[in-house]
């Protein structure tokens, strides 16, 4: 009996002292504790410092007003006109009337009856117009036309008609579209250029010309450029909010992308992956519950952060303008939220996760040690077994 107590001894010895030279390579935490997250404030990160931001209401409003100026709806909002502008190449027609009796233009006729007389209106051969963004107009001479509707030239030809003509009448009609087009490319079923209309077509109208895309929507971005101004939205964000629809105008390049969002999930969570979500956006609340929520038995409320390459205009101008950027041209930042206020909760409903962002939730300083001891127990228990059964 003896002999079978100091064999259970012995192999109890064995197993904790394998146990605790394993040390931290078998018991090491899941990653950087809240504390040296904190720590990374200042650091290098491709000479760039590192900024921990707290994640309070102030900083989720920045956020959420980054995001609205950035908007489709604000960054092409002084534009609505809805009647497209002559352009170079297009073609225009031009009919001039006079009140009888007429002297430039037309003939003049009995009207009626009555004898009274009725002038003809008289139309000027259709032109396209030219490379100066100019047409020829009889009496007139040469119109600037180019960038211009066709109301404000027929009021201009008027103009210039008084004292010449008899109370001059004119009609301007863009007869043929040659520059008023829209170029879309990339995702779509047929890239092509489509052309604008009186009608005013809007973002949705010149995506559905071309075919709509050809992937799924919640995976599908647009980038609209207009001149020098580009911006870039989901296309569920464009197709749930009217007011992103804007009107398109001539030499605007709609370009659609495929691009599948996700965020990577990593620490003390119940699911570390690579997750998945809708282009119509996700809240970091609606992430953490699509990752099953923090683990009770080893998160820390207080470390719950969000890794991004932040956009500088975000941020204050002592962080935005500290080092170099990445290619894209945005700063590394780390976001903190504390949990354990209650007051968190409504900032992580507000607070939206991004494409490419990494969401950690760092391990309570305990935790490894009740792991260390848990185990411990556990092979203890387990060699006692094994040796009673000897």
């Amino acid at each position: 009996m003896l002999r079978k107590s100091s064999n259970i001894s012995g192999a109890v010895a064995l197993s904790l002292l394998a146990i605790t030279t394993a040390g931290c390579s078998a018991f090491g935490a899941a990653g950087p504790g809240t504390g040296a997250v904190r720590k990374l404030e200042g650091t290098s990160y491709a000479n760039a410092d590192i900024a921990v931001v707290d994640l309070d209401v102030a900083a989720a409003d920045r956020l959420t007003e980054h995001r609205r100026a950035t908007s489709f709806a604000q960054v092409f909002a002084g534009d609505t006109r809805i009647t497209p502008l002559i352009e170079s190449g297009d073609i225009v027609g031009v009919t001039i009337w006079e009140a009888p009796p007429a002297v430039l233009f037309g003939s003049v006729a009995p009207g009626g009856a009555n004898g009274a007389m009725a002038s003809q209106g008289s139309t000027i051969p259709e032109q396209p117009v030219d490379e100066q963004g100019n047409i020829a107009v009889p009496f007139v001479g040469k119109v600037a036309v180019a960038g211009r509707s066709p109301e404000d030239v027929q009021l201009e030809i008027a103009r210039r008609l008084r004292g010449r003509a008899h109370d001059p009448q004119v009609l301007v009609r863009m007869l043929g579209n040659q520059a008023n087009n829209v170029t879309v490319l990339g995702k779509v079923a047929s890239t092509r250029r489509v052309p604008l209309t009186a009608s005013g077509e809007r973002l949705l109208d010149v995506l559905a010309a071309a075919g709509g895309p050809t992937e799924d929507v919640d995976k599908t971005t647009v980038r609209l450029t207009r001149g020098a101004t580009a911006a870039t939205m989901p296309l569920d964000a464009v197709i749930l909010d009217p007011a992103q629809n804007v009107p398109l105008r001539a030499n605007d390049v709609l370009t659609v992308i495929h691009q599948p969002y996700s965020f990577i999930a990593l620490g003390a969570v119940a699911k570390n992956a690579e997750v998945p979500f809708e282009g119509s956006g996700l809240t970091l609340a609606q992430a953490l519950g699509r990752i099953g929520g923090l683990r009770d038995d080893r998160a820390d409320i207080r470390g719950v952060f969000v890794f991004r390459f932040e956009d500088p205009d975000v941020l204050p101008a002592q962080v935005a303008d500290a080092g170099r950027r990445n290619p894209e041209g945005r700063v590394p930042v780390v976001y903190r939220l504390d949990l354990s206020d209650a007051s968190s909760f409504f900032v992580a409903q507000e607070f939206a996760i991004r494409d490419d962002d990494v969401l950690y939730v760092s391990s309570a300083p305990g935790a490894d040690l009740q792991k260390f001891l848990t185990t411990l127990s556990s092979a203890a228990l387990s060699t006692i077994a094994i040796g009673n059964s000897l």
